[in-house]
């Protein structure tokens, strides 16, 4: 009897197994195993809906859900919702829920937690959700399991907004009537994913299991996903290096180190998995200070730096010159743009005419490790070569965060997502309506123009894909001759995997929703 053979027999006999792995795994080249990925920093907390930043929703990521995933082209994929229609004048979007889902506790997901997530629970918690719901007029179960959003007028992006980091799934039974940053179940988090919570060793592990309930057939695959907590950059490359580690999530260990370790025997890399968040760096400029406020100022730093060299040494080559506001992932990308090559002769003439008297600006560096200290060192480098004095002011992750708060900077690194919609992850950077202290994410360089504002405005609500390519187009010409920022790269993190773990980037959001469907060989 051959291989073949012997799988049909086991598959027709129900239970039979080789080396304990059931045959209908074995039949998909699959089976479980425990993961050990890196995380850095070590999470603040893990209840998503509370908690954004990039290590939180690489881990909860996978204990919460959406209503929907998405592919590396940014198409909406079923998820805790099975299917969705859209009414002719695109104000009313209705979702019908996939059924015999439960939490991790075993109480039903039905329609009633997604009205309590999107509109009570993540109204007050989640500030660029928040932002997004303005459109929405009213959410309403119609029935266990189906839901509708009304909105008040249409709104391009809205199928963008349903990803598990932007509108995850609460349990209403766990939240309801509760103070929502207080509540015990913040340190133990219940979702509906396809790993569950088990333990969490603050500066050592996070511990995830299988979730044997989960709604998905033959999901998930794994038995466990550690994620180790090793603050050194050194000694987390040697954990990987060593084999104690199986999975490096990107910008993990520094890039310098990215080379040598994907020279390993058995190891992968890949940079998938960002499509949705098409990372994109910049320095912002602070308007609000002297000759800053000056395009022709802003015009001679975009000629003075190398973004090609900083992309080359700092980078390793996992960046990508940025050519505007919009990252090349995500809709409506346009080249159709003023270009800003090195040349400083160009940045030179433009310092003269901008009226600069020879005053230091200060560059404050993103704190995210080597690869930024020495983007930022590049770059005081190429200013100091146009002519313009800089002083460095490093700080900490939460220096910078208040700095940038605080609007208490000259000139600052920075790298956002987009979210793969304008309307989503670009527009909140440059309309003047977005200009609130208190967040190192909106217009922190305080610009303004009212037509770049009405084009935004005009693009989240048009329909149809062409007029808000002509609007977007548009937009992306005023915001290359005005030089609100200067755009620096396009970031591509490199995941570092050894080759017998098996489809670990299965979505657009990548590692933050794919764990639970990965395997170890």
């Amino acid at each position: 009897m051959n291989r073949r053979e012997l799988i049909k027999l086991g598959a027709a006999a129900g239970g039979l197994s080789l080396a304990g792995v059931p045959f209908h795994v074995l039949a998909q080249g699959k089976k479980g195993g425990v993961i050990n990925a890196l995380v850095q920093p070590e999470p603040s907390g893990l209840m998503i809906g509370i908690t954004q930043n990039g290590p939180t929703q690489l881990i909860s990521g996978n204990i919460y859900e959406g209503l929907l995933r998405y592919s590396e082209n940014i198409d909406p994929l079923p998820s805790l919702a099975t299917s969705w229609t859209i009414s002719p004048d695109g104000t009313l979007y209705t979702f019908k829920l996939k059924r015999n889902v439960t939490w991790h506790d075993g109480k039903p997901f039905t329609s009633a937690d997604v009205v309590f997530s999107a509109d009570v629970f993540l109204r007050k918690t989640h500030a660029r959700l928040r932002a997004n719901l303005a459109p929405v007029e009213s959410i309403r179960a119609v029935d266990p399991y189906t839901v509708e959003f009304k909105l008040k007028y249409p709104f391009g992006p809205f199928l963008n907004i349903f990803e598990v980091g932007s509108m995850p799934m609460v349990p209403k039974h766990i939240y309801d009537g509760t103070d929502f940053l207080t509540n015990p179940a913040n340190a133990r988090p219940i979702g509906t994913g396809p790993l569950k919570f088990k333990e969490w060793v603050r500066g050592s592990y996070i511990q995830l299991v299988r979730n044997e309930k989960y709604h998905e057939p033959d999901v998930p695959l794994v038995d466990a996903v550690y994620f180790h907590v090793i603050p050194d950059a050194a000694a987390r490359a040697a954990a990987f290096e060593s084999g104690k580690v199986d999975l490096v999530p990107g910008g993990t260990v520094e890039y310098f180190d990215v080379p040598r370790l994907a020279k390993l025997p058995g190891v992968q890399t890949s940079t998938k998995g960002w499509e949705f968040f098409a990372p994109h760096s910049w320095l912002w400029v602070n308007h609000r200070k002297g000759v800053m406020g000056n395009v022709k100022f802003r015009q001679a730093m975009a000629f003075a730096i190398d973004r090609d060299a900083i992309a080359k040494v700092a980078w390793q080559g996992y960046a990508k010159t940025a050519t505007g506001p919009f990252n090349s992932h995500i809709k409506f990308y346009s080249t159709d743009v003023a270009k800003y090559p090195r040349d400083l002769a160009k940045a030179k003439q433009l310092l003269s005419e901008s009226g600069y008297k020879g005053e230091t600006l200060r560059l404050l560096p993103l704190p995210y490790g080597e690869t930024w200290t020495r983007s930022a060192e590049i770059v005081r480098q190429n200013l100091q070569q146009a002519g313009i004095k800089i002083e460095m002011t490093p700080t900490d992750v939460a220096g910078w965060i208040e700095r940038l708060n605080k609007w208490d900077y000259d000139l600052a690194f920075t790298y956002v997502y987009q979210y793969g919609d304008p309307a989503l992850g670009v527009a909140r950077n440059y309309t003047s309506d977005n200009i609130a202290q208190g967040s190192p994410f909106n217009n922190v360089e305080g610009y303004r123009n009212p037509k770049v504002d009405e084009l935004f405005a005009a693009g989240s609500r048009e329909l149809d894909p062409a007029k808000r390519a002509e609007i977007y187009k548009a937009v992306q010409k005023i915001l290359l001759d005005e030089m609100p920022v200067v755009w620096m790269h396009e970031l591509n993190f490199p995941t570092l995997f050894r080759t017998r773990l098996n489809n670990p980037i299965s979505s657009g959001i990548g590692l933050n929703d794919s764990l639970g469907r990965a395997w170890m060989a």
